[in-house]
């Protein structure tokens, strides 16, 4: 049944409810290749009993046979990215002191994925708390790159890439505050979509106002089956009111006429006139990206962000240090804990003990000025384009880069400055295939942003670069253990 794991979501919905092919048999095949692969790759953790997900499969496949469907993920198997709950699995974040938090209920996304259908397996790998881009943790160890097993996932959502990359799973979820969407899926080689602001709702959630860095939001092999997810995984929720309704009627999916760049305006951010350090190589594999956006009819023209991003920075250290240690209080109120912690992570917590409401307030202002300007490029540029990432994947067993060419990173998530221009002002982002460096090892993604709550239209600008890389996407990673 190994082929049953190289379809791509939206035929595997199709089987199972055309009934060709029964959940069981679906179940039973992604649990022999994880059982196979797996082990290497170090992608799902806390796998479920083997009977326990076939009973499921079972009972999957007995509302088929009654006429009952719950939806596009109807008997698929899912791994939750370890920053999220999903009832009766650890939600350990990476962290050895919450390695038996068991999950009581579901979070809203496990909540969603299931009741659309989903089998919930097991969790994805990430860092200790999501932080730093680089999955690895003292609880699991590392999770290596789905094409190079010596260089890094990336992450936070390296487990989840790595899975949908070698087909241990169909389709998976992520989240994303500093590209933990988009950097490791342009360095596995698939589809990220970080989602706008409030269009995938998180909870639990301590604080419902406040208008957050991080979001939930879907990976897959291509742009349909990453627009449904996404169609499962957003809407309002009351508890959450910051939360957006979809529209009725809007699914996410592209329109079903093939997808065009005829007319596309991108504007195109490079390296920020030289602000941002950026690995040789990776501004011109982008820029052959674009391209091919160019050779369909989309114009393609250098932009400068007209914002100072050195301000933007600063007031972005802010927010991300304040809802970083809020994220973490829980944990280092406990005993021993803070010795158990990455120093990274507790940089981030130590000086968030030192911010000033004054401090808040400055940073939101600078913010709030970001977006506003941000609108006015928008109605020139339909969408905005940068690199992924600003190296290439690195050794698995280094931290972080703490040097790009002769420029020094000052913190643990400099080289990952680029993906904060669509968090910070709460807009759709998505990572899509580049290509690779001339070794043929290592990939890389192009990020493109949309404007504000502009998640469909964003797929659709996808979609029509996607119908341009087929053999590119064809590209499959090596089996663990084996030499490209």
């Amino acid at each position: 049944m190994a082929e049953i794991t190289d379809w791509d979501g939206q035929a595997l919905s199709d089987a199972i409810h055309a009934r060709s092919v029964s959940c069981r048999e679906v179940m039973a095949a992604y649990l022999a290749r994880i059982q196979r692969l797996n082990p290497a790759l170090n992608a799902i953790v806390n796998l479920a009993d083997e009977a326990q997900l076939l009973a499921q499969a079972d009972a999957r496949d007995a509302q088929l046979a009654a006429g009952q469907s719950c939806g596009w993920l109807h008997g698929m198997p899912l791994a939750v990215k370890d920053l999220s709950a999903a009832q009766g699995f650890p939600t350990t974040f990476g962290v050895q002191a919450l390695a038996g938090a068991v999950a009581a209920e579901d979070g809203l996304l496990a909540a969603r994925m299931k009741a659309a259908g989903g089998i919930v397996i097991g969790k994805t790998t990430v860092p200790e708390f999501g932080l730093g881009s680089h999955t690895f943790s003292s609880l699991f160890g590392a999770t290596p790159n789905a094409w190079d097993d010596q260089v890094t996932a990336g992450g936070s959502s390296g487990g989840a890439a790595v899975a949908l990359a070698h087909r241990l799973l169909p389709v998976a979820d992520g989240s994303d505050l500093m590209g933990s969407l988009r950097n490791p899926a342009g360095w596995n080689h698939v589809f990220g979509l970080r989602p706008s602001a409030g269009r995938v709702p998180r909870w639990p959630a301590a604080d419902v106002w406040s208008s957050g860095l991080a979001t939930e939001g879907p990976m897959a092999r291509n742009v349909h089956d990453l627009a449904c997810l996404l169609a499962v995984q957003a809407g309002y929720d009351a508890r959450l009111p910051l939360s957006l309704a979809t529209p009725p009627g809007t699914a996410f999916m592209p329109p079903p006429q093939q997808p065009s760049a005829q007319g596309l305006r991108i504007g195109w951010l490079g390296d920020l006139d030289g602000y941002l350090a950026i690995a040789p190589g990776i501004l011109p594999l982008c820029a052959q990206a674009l391209a091919r956006l160019a050779g369909a009819g989309a114009e393609v023209l250098p932009l400068a962000l007209g914002f100072d991003p050195a301000a933007l920075w600063q007031a972005w250290l802010v927010w991300r240090q304040a809802q970083t240690a809020q994220n973490m209080a829980a944990v280092m109120a406990m005993p021993g804990a803070r010795a158990q912690l990455k120093p990274e992570a507790l940089w981030e917590f130590d000086a968030a003990q030192g911010l000033s409401q004054a401090d808040m307030a400055a940073a939101s202002q600078i913010r709030s000025a970001y977006y506003q300007h941000l609108l006015r490029l928008f109605e020139r540029f339909d969408v905005l384009a940068l690199p992924t990432a600003q190296v290439w994947p690195f050794a698995l067993a280094q931290r972080w880069p703490q040097q790009i060419g002769d420029r020094q990173m000052d913190t643990y998530h400099r080289w990952m400055e680029l993906t904060l221009y669509a968090t910070f002002a709460g807009l759709p982002a998505i990572s899509l295939p580049a290509g690779f460096d001339p070794s043929g090892r290592w990939p890389m993604g192009l990020q493109l942003i949309g404007r504000p709550q502009g998640d469909a239209a964003l797929l659709g600008v996808a979609a029509a670069y996607e119908a341009l890389i087929p053999e590119l996407l064809a590209r499959r990673p090596p089996e663990p253990g084996r030499v490209r």
